[in-house]
């Protein structure tokens, strides 16, 4: 067994606030309890859910590590009790319940994956929060099948330019909303059939236009605020609407009566308080379903940019800007 040191760099969260409160700092390196694994991070992914810890709006669940990162790629330092799928010094990609933002974080066992073919570290760490995300709620939750059409919001950030591509390769027709010409064009390369420019067009009218006046059949919105009762026009008869997050507000007002003339399902789920089982399930299809698609190269992680651990301020930054097209990587090796 390699022995492990005491202390590791890490990136904490000083207080709750903005960008600044980031705050380089040495912790104890963790120990993996029964069923869990401690993985030496070459790098981790950056996520809107890291901002909004960051700002006291999204605490931990209770027994993860108050640091931020819930994604990450490394190498087995070390298991715990009861761990039969991985040994120590294999190559993994991780779904984390916190503490990404370090040298080691521990994860459980089954939330691990191998690192796709030909795939290098620092993409490897962009998947797994995007991925355990889409495919839970659009796949699993929202049940998109080949043949049906399907919008994502947000269409040039990790969770839509993930969205665009997993659609795409299960024989869907794709439409996206972005904020600037540039961020369309790159959603179309992606796959989507139509990329709606939101600040010149509605979204509604234009994708209703699209489907011969029918809607689509499932929505994928981190927006929320005024584009609900938006979302629900631009549904189909019988379509979902899948809520993720809430960038615009949580609360609208509906017309219900809608909803039940026309048989449609509003639902949503955020993955962090999920149980360990709940997750394991996802990662399951995952290793089946998608990790054959990172494989062949018929899918692959947007990526935006890489900052050093102790830039997670300036990382922090890009990705609260309007300026960034899909994911953005911290370097910790």
């Amino acid at each position: 067994m390699t022995k492990l040191p005491e202390v590791m760099r890490a990136v904490e969260i000083a207080e709750p606030g903005g960008p600044e409160v980031l705050t380089p700092v040495e912790r104890p390196v963790p120990t993996p309890g029964p069923g869990q694994i401690l993985i030496r991070l070459h790098a981790a992914g950056v996520n809107r859910p890291d901002a909004l810890q960051r700002a006291g709006a999204y605490a931990p669940p209770p027994g993860a590590s108050d640091l931020p990162g819930l994604e990450g790629a490394g190498i087995v330092a070390a298991t715990g009790p009861g761990v039969t799928r991985w040994h120590e010094g294999q190559a993994v990609c991780a779904l984390l319940p916190g503490g990404g933002y370090a040298e080691y974080a521990v994860t459980h066992q089954d939330h691990a994956l191998r690192l796709p073919e030909g795939m290098d570290m620092t993409r490897a760490a962009a998947l797994c929060e995007t991925y355990f995300t889409v495919w839970s709620n659009v796949f699993m939750r929202g049940g998109l099948r080949a043949g049906e059409t399907f919008l994502v919001h947000g269409g040039s950030s990790g969770i839509g330019t993930t969205a665009i591509q997993l659609a795409r390769a299960k024989g869907v027709r794709v439409f996206t909303t972005a904020g600037s010409d540039e961020k369309c064009a790159t959603c179309r390369d992606l796959g989507a059939e139509l990329a709606i420019n939101y600040r010149e067009a509605d979204f509604v009218e234009v994708v209703r236009n699209a489907t011969d006046g029918r809607g689509v059949d499932l929505i994928l919105d981190m927006v929320g605020g005024d584009y609900i009762p938006r979302n629900i026009r631009a549904l189909a008869n019988d379509g979902r609407l899948i809520m993720i997050a809430f960038l615009g507000g949580p609360k609208a007002e509906l017309n219900f009566a809608q909803i039940m003339a026309r048989r449609l399902t509003v639902t949503g789920s955020t993955l962090r308080p999920q149980s360990d089982l709940a997750k394991a399930r996802i990662a399951e299809q995952l290793r089946s379903e998608v990790w054959p698609l990172l494989d062949a190269g018929t899918i692959a992680p947007v990526m935006d940019s890489t900052f050093p651990l102790e830039q997670a301020t300036a990382a922090h930054e890009q990705l609260e800007s309007a300026g960034h097209i899909g994911k953005i990587v911290l370097s910790i090796i």
